[in-house]
């Protein structure tokens, strides 16, 4: 319902269209083209400088001795997300690593979590960040719609 009304403003009574035969996305396109594996860039490979800000350890640290002993892998989540915040609104691969090395984890699990949600932004965003939940249940209300009329309205692709 609020795809859709989001919708109706966007688009002209014109344009508004709802087909009852909807096109099939893949995963990849709509989740901003994104590749679930990663390939090294200038600004984002494993060289590039990354390190818990003193603040942001200590956080880190506290969130950690939340979990018993034995289970603190579990704070994969809140820490990737604290370096999330702390780089700017996106993930790269060193602060990763770092998430590993804190929890004693292999950095593939921290790579499976990374790729797995959604709210982790593996390359870099703009100011706005816009996201447009395009599951079975969202697609079959329109947000295919959705996607189109902010491409079209905001010349993007």
């Amino acid at each position: 319902i609020i795809a859709m009304s989001f919708l109706r403003r966007l688009l002209p009574l014109s344009q508004q269209k709802f087909k009852a035969v909807k096109e099939i996305h893949s995963s990849a396109v709509t989740c901003g083209g994104n590749l679930f594996v990663h390939r090294d860039t200038p600004e984002n490979n494993e060289n590039t400088p990354f390190d818990f800000s003193e603040e942001n350890l200590k956080r880190a640290k506290s969130i950690i001795n939340n979990y018993p002993v034995g289970h603190q892998r579990a704070a994969v989540i809140p820490l990737l997300d604290i370096a999330q915040r702390q780089s700017g609104g996106w993930l790269p691969i060193s602060a990763m690593h770092k998430v590993a090395e804190l929890l004693e984890m292999p950095k593939m699990r921290v790579y499976e979590v990374a790729t797995f949600y959604t709210m982790y932004n593996r390359k870099p965003v703009g100011k706005y960040f816009v996201q447009i939940c395009t599951t079975t249940p969202c697609w079959l209300r329109g947000s295919d719609l959705v996607v189109k009329a902010c491409k079209e309205n905001l010349g993007i692709n």
